[in-house]
């Protein structure tokens, strides 16, 4: 082969490339010469070597040193272990050319969808350090062809003068991070924030929301018209005053909210995480600080001489006594752990977490162990003989090319091999991502091989990549470098690949990682180092940022202000009018103009944000203080209102309406179903079918036959029945991918299971209650015992495993029996072969044998709301699996097409015909009080629609278990639509049958907010209920921003986890649910509460009376400004239209305050039913959505009593006494306020004490200052009879006709309320 020209980076004075230490330069040779081209060749075509294969766990230099005791190498000397060197460039370049058409097309880290390439760095957890450097130098061509983002060359690039920019991060491009040290670019704060203002926006941002609304602007328009001469009118204070402390009180509630928030996010914050940090190790002098300044020393022609041969004798002598002597030689750190808080944390640090630990930013994990105390517990039974780990030549090759038996591989964790240096470190742990994207299933995540092999120490040689920040929760690509020493990692910060510096790269995938808000959930200790933090990890670039929200209320007090105010200037240009528009002296006709508007100001009453802001914090204060909430939380105080005006309610799912907790209900055999008490018999059962022979160490198959030592009379049907049920109870206990795990608790042992999925956890408990016990687990064995002997019963060896796909929908496992605890041999003929499966009855009814009862079963499960799964076997004979393994391994060689021909073996040779066993139904614990919360939202003409990131079969489980759709309720489902052709026959469909329930999966969904946004919703929204799944935290806020702009009607969010943040923040309720993982979306969230059933109390009850008192407060401001505006009126009238005061200064300001405000914000107390009865009758809730507690009818009502009591009580106490003068004054305004109080007490529905307390205080503190209002009232004529019965005839005819007509209203059509409090 011609040599071609190898590729060679500049690299820095101090590069290994040449360096005899270094492990690039090992050659293959040195381990099997035979065979080095046959490796090569098959690593490019992405193939790996089953564990078996493989050489044992022991240092690379020394498999250097070992390389010379092989037959082929014996002849050679250490000074010949280079030589090879040529060949290997070539080997390099010619993978490189190989690699160009079609490495990274797709910008991913593999070469197509079907290739592994890499797959061992993700998949085999166990594999030795040696044969991962190995395969890095076979995947070296792959490496020195990067992503685009990974070999940006300018992104972070040194200077010429070789000095770091220690600039901002650019979050365009990707970044490098130096594991363990200080780094070269300044990432942004580990910080949470809810907060909405910051000290530089507070005011702002307050006083544009503020004057947004009219009637602040009206008001402070009239306010600075005070300051000038020709409109003033009294004190300047008069109308400066009222409006200051109307923005005090607001802007001051508005940044206790903030703070408040701030507080709360200060806790998660605070939360306290065990952080390594690295120091100096004494023999290395490695730098703790990053360098500034770099130069060349020596010529890159210089160093690429050669060393001696002499020189690489001793180095390699030198290395190997290290290597033997201390293990790994002087360590390149030393390491300490420190806490740090949250907000601490750095890009770069390496976290230790373990168990139930929220991750607090974006990691790639670097190293998984499992504590001594579980492994030492969990060793493999005495029987399970170390030979048992031996297989067949053709079993190794079946799984050696194994993709999925590859990830199967690192699921099952292998314990107890004393031999192996790094045997309690399996490199794999499961995460919990319900808070992060909605799903249920535990996520398997796996230390890469190269840095699960490290000591901790050697953690700062490693050198992480990852792409630009961005919002894909499922997807990473990213690669992880172990340099030769610490100062060439922060040398190399820069984001340059180069093969040359000594590292070994291995791909990172999201396998690797773990994002921010994800729960720890394995027993392991992880270690992990952070990449993205606080804005910009995947939690947060998914969460939109933090609204003022305004409710409806105001929006609509809004409008009616306007009214007022057009009322008011309609007002003044009438009188001016009426007068003639001629100047009179000092007065010009606009000018009067102007100051009739500052006189009728108080038609628009600025009291009014005061009122209802106060009402607001005394709604706060009840539901916070709400013995029937606890632990409720109102975090914006400003919408309670909206909460009685809620039409369509989005819930998560997941820890919302259900606990994430899976419990095995039902199991149908056929013939006989089991459930509840009828689960003892099954016990009976497995005790009878797991019995020990006369043979000790006899072991149970399913060929075995079904003891009946109990009873010899057991009948011939009782003995089928019971095999039934020991064959699909030890189907249940092996066809899973379960690993038992021991934790200790209070000073106990005790078992503990982990798995992907919360079903498979269910299944193996509900094996174990019943009487047989999954006592160990590797990746090759499985032991179960009896739980009333505890003596092993089942021994099985793994074959394959075909793991859960969502397009599959279902899981297999291949196992041998094994017949004696002692197994004599373990040949392919040694044990019978079975193959077991399971999985969603759609698709498994065309795989099981032909029967009469699986879908009408299957259905019945399906009704009660029960996840069911049905369960398969089929032996297989010697032939049969040899047969199928030889074809699968040729599957798994195809480079094109590899998993669709993969699953064609196994649908060919294993999917036929399978002997149907029995059907599973697991059920998803629901929250407390789900179902009956449900139900009385849904009788409350609330439309719910669930929104969950979880899989299509889940959802409606749930949705049918919590009767979110109703019994007989027909289900529409629309998944997988890829193309817009036929979209809107679903939607025509949809109109026709508007009382049906959609279900309609991600993908589907994103077509129509695309394609279809206005049909879709106008459909969408008549239905009662909509389940949507596989949704995105954006989707979710999507659907509720559009619901919102479609139908302006109200919109609440519900959701427990981070992936509701954004849901929460787009409603116009936001409520999160504190759950048991984390407090992202209660801290987001406008209320929180603590169980989904505590919102109908917080929607029915105090959404009613907080919306029902606003109103009734909001109507009863209005009227109090209006009527002074009448009297004002006619004062101005009778003094020929001449814009002068009728009551002025501290008269004007009294009124307003201390002599009717404390009655009337006593209305905010006031309840028009009692709690039993807004729960018994929820349609009361109904008649609120409608807004007609305030609606232009109820205001034109009260304006209209306004201008009667105005105008009867300024009329007739200007006939009465005088036209103008301090005895008028005195009548009219005495009647006025006692008008007021009374008008209070004829509102009021329900009394209570403080109403009592304010309205007669009130009346008597107005008594006890007459005698200081001298310079207003003649004070000698407040004393004469006269003046009393003027102010009570007059008050008479002011209240007895509204009282009147009020009293016949309520008798001819009575409100709902009246009607049902009568019943």
């Amino acid at each position: 082969m011609p040599s071609l020209t190898s590729y060679r980076p500049t690299e820095p004075p101090d590069s290994p490339v040449n360096d005899p230490d270094s492990d690039v330069d090992l050659d293959l040779e040195e381990l099997d010469p035979s065979t080095s081209s046959h490796a090569q060749a098959s690593r490019l075509l992405g193939h790996n070597q089953s564990p078996e294969q493989r050489a044992p766990r022991i240092a690379l230099r020394n498999i250097r040193m070992g390389g010379l005791r092989r037959s082929g190498n014996r002849g050679r000397g250490y000074g010949d272990l280079g030589h090879d060197r040529d060949g290997i460039n070539d080997a390099v370049g010619l993978l490189e050319d190989d690699s160009q058409g079609q490495r990274y097309s797709d910008g991913s880290h593999h070469a197509g969808d079907e290739a592994p390439l890499l797959d061992e760095y993700a998949s085999h957890s166990r594999r030795s350090f040696a044969s991962d450097r190995l395969q890095n130098l076979a995947h070296i061509g792959s490496s020195l062809r990067l992503p685009s983002f990974m070999s940006s060359t300018s992104a972070n690039r040194q200077d010429e003068d070789g000095v770091f920019d220690n600039k901002e991060d650019d979050t365009s491009t990707s970044r490098t991070i130096a594991v363990g040290s200080p780094q070269s670019t300044r990432y942004p704060p580990n910080l949470v924030s809810n907060a909405k203002y910051t000290a530089f926006t507070f005011l702002p941002i307050t006083l544009y929301n503020e004057f947004s609304f009219f009637f602040n602007m009206y008001f402070l328009l009239v306010a600075l018209s005070q300051a000038i001469p020709a409109l003033r009118i009294g004190y300047l204070s008069t109308y400066i005053a009222p409006l200051a402390f109307v923005l005090f009180i607001t802007m001051g509630k508005e940044a206790y909210d903030d703070i408040e928030r701030r507080r709360r996010d200060n806790e998660a914050n605070s939360e306290e995480y065990v952080v390594l940090r690295f120091g100096e190790s004494g023999q290395t002098g490695t730098p703790s600080h990053i360098p500034k300044h770099y130069k060349p020393k020596v010529s890159r022609k210089a160093d690429r001489h050669p060393l001696t041969q002499r020189d690489r004798l001793s180095d390699i002598q030198e290395e190997e006594e290290q290597t033997e002597g201390q293990g790994w030689g002087h360590p390149s750190s030393s390491v300490e752990e420190v806490n740090k808080k949250s907000r601490d944390l750095k890009v770069g640090d390496v976290l230790k977490l373990s168990k139930g630990q929220r991750v607090p930013a974006d990691v790639v994990i670097l190293k998984c162990s499992t504590p001594e105390g579980a492994q030492a517990q969990m060793q493999a039974p005495e029987s399970l003989d170390p030979e048992t780990l031996l297989v067949s030549p053709l079993e190794g090759d079946a799984n050696q090319n194994d993709p999925s038996s590859s990830l199967e591989t690192a699921k099952n964790p292998e314990p107890g091999n004393s031999h192996t240096p790094d045997s309690r470190s399996s490199g794999e742990t499961f995460i919990r991502t319900d808070q992060l994207d909605g799903e249920t299933d535990w996520k398997l995540r796996l230390a890469s091989a190269l840095t699960q092999a490290l000591p901790v120490e050697e953690f700062v040689r490693v050198r992480v990549t990852g792409g630009k920040p961005d919002k894909k929760v499922n997807e990473f690509v990213g690669q992880v470098e172990l340099m030769t020493t610490r100062h060439d990692v922060l040398n190399n910060q820069s984001g340059e690949s180069r093969i040359s510096d000594g590292g070994h790269t291995a791909a990172l995938s999201i396998d690797n990682t773990a994002w921010a808000n994800t729960i720890i959930a394995s027993q392991a200790t992880t270690m992990a180092v952070i990449v993205y933090t606080g804005p910009q990890t995947r939690s947060a670039l998914s969460t939109s940022l933090s609204r003022s929200k305004t409710g409806l209320l105001e929006y609509e007090i809004n409008s009616l202000t306007k009214i007022l105010c057009a009322l008011t200037l309609a007002l003044s240009v009438v009188l001016v009018a009426l007068e003639g528009f001629s100047n009179t002296e000092g007065n010009i006709w606009y000018v009067k103009i102007m100051r009739f508007l500052v006189l009728f100001s108080t038609i628009v009453p600025i009291s009014l944000r005061v009122n209802l802001d106060l009402g607001k914090s005394v709604y706060s204060w009840f539901i916070q203080r709400d013995p029937g909430i606890p632990g409720a939380v109102v975090r914006t105080s400003t919408i309670p209102e909206d909460l009685g005006r809620i039409e369509y309610l989005l819930s998560d799912k997941t820890g919302t309406l259900t606990q994430n907790e899976m419990e095995m209900k039902k199991i149908h055999v056929g013939t006989v179903s089991y459930a509840n008490e009828a689960m003892d018999e099954v016990v009976g059962y497995i005790r009878h079918g797991f019995v020990g022979t006369l043979n000790d160490q006899a072991l149970i198959t399913p060929s075995s036959s079904y003891s009946t030592t109990a009873g010899v009379t057991a009948t011939r049907t009782r003995r089928e029945i019971g095999s039934r049920v020991r064959d699909v109870v030890l189907a249940l206990a092996l066809c899973h991918n379960v690993t038992p795990t021991v934790e200790e608790e209070d000073g106990q042992m005790t078992t503990s299971y982990q798995a992907s999925s919360p079903d498979e956890i269910a299944i193996v408990r509900w094996t174990e209650s019943v009487g047989l016990r999954l006592a160990y687990r590797d990746r090759k064995r499985m032991a179960l015992e009896s739980t009333d002997t505890g003596k092993i019963v089942v021994q099985v060896q793994i074959l394959d495993i075909f793991p859960f796909t969502s397009d599959g929908k279902r899981m297999g496992i291949i196992v041998r029996f094994q017949e004696q605890l002692k197994p004599s041999s373990l040949g392919l003929d040694g044990g019978e072969v079975w193959f077991y499966q399971k999985g969603a009855d759609t698709v498994m009814g065309s795989i099981v044998a032909a029967n009469d009862w699986l879908d009408e079963e299957t259905a019945n499960m399906a009704r009660e709301g029960l996840r069911t799964l049905v369960v398969g076997r089929k032996r297989l004979s010697s032939e049969q699996y040899r047969a199928f393994s030889a074809s699968y391994q040729e599957a798994s060689l195809a480079i094109s097409g590899r998993d669709a021909g993969m699953q064609r073996v196994v649908a060919e040779f294993l999917e036929h015909d399978l002997e149907l066993l029995g059907v599973t139904g697991v059920e998803d614990k629901l929250q407390r009080d789900v179902k009956p919360s449900l139900e009385l939202l849904r009788n409350a003409g609330i439309k719910i629609w669930m929104l969950t990131g979880d899989k299509v079969e889940t959802a409606r489980c749930v949705a049918v278990s919590s009767k979110l759709v109703a019994r007989g309720q027909y289900i529409y489902t629309v998944a997988k639509l890829k193309h817009k052709d036929n979209a809107q026959d679903h939607l025509d469909f949809l109109r026709s049958k508007t009382d049906s329930c959609l279900l309609i999966d991600g993908e589907s969904l994103m077509l129509y907010l695309t394609h279809f946004r206005v049909d879709f919703i106008s459909v969408a929204v008549r239905l009662p209920t909509v389940v949507a799944c596989r949704c995105s935290p954006t989707q979710k806020a999507d659907i509720a921003k559009l619901i919102k702009e479609f139908t302006k009607k109200r919109v609440c969010c519900i959701g427990d986890g981070g992936n509701d943040v954004s849901m929460i923040q787009a409603a116009d309720v936001g409520v999160g649910i504190v759950g048991k993982e984390g407090r992202q979306a209660s801290l987001a969230a406008d209320f929180s509460i603590e169980q989904f059933c505590h919102l109908t109390k917080l929607l029915v009850w105090h959404g009613r009376n907080s919306y029902k008192r606003s109103a009734k407060l909001a109507q009863f401001v209005i009227h109090r400004g209006l009527i002074i505006a009448v009297c004002q009126t006619m004062y101005s009238i009778a003094i020929k239209f001449e814009p002068e005061g009728l009551y002025k200064d501290w008269l004007l300001v009294g009124y307003a305050t201390v002599y009717t405000a404390a009655p009337v914000l006593s209305l905010v107390l006031d309840k028009d039913v009692d709690e039993n009865l807004a729960n018994l009758y929820p349609e009361l809730y109904k008649e609120l959505t409608s807004g007609r507690s305030l609606s232009y009818r109820t205001f034109f009502v009260w304006v209209f009593v306004s201008i009667y009591q105005g105008g009867m009580i300024q009329g007739l106490s200007q006939i009465l006494t005088e036209v103008d003068g301090p005895r008028m004054v005195a009548v009219s305004y005495t009647v006025l306020v006692l008008n007021e109080l009374l008008m209070v007490a004829i509102e009021i529905t329900t009394w209570h004490p403080v109403m009592i307390m304010s309205i007669v205080g009130t009346f008597l503190f107005y008594i006890g200052s007459m005698p200081f209002l001298g310079g207003y009232f003649d004070l000698d004529f407040l004393l004469s009879w006269g003046f009393v019965w003027r102010v009570l005839a007059i008050g008479s005819i002011s209240l007895i006709p509204p009282y009147a007509g009020k009293l016949i209203r309520r008798t001819m059509k009575p409100p709902s309320y009246r009607k049902v409090q009568g019943i």
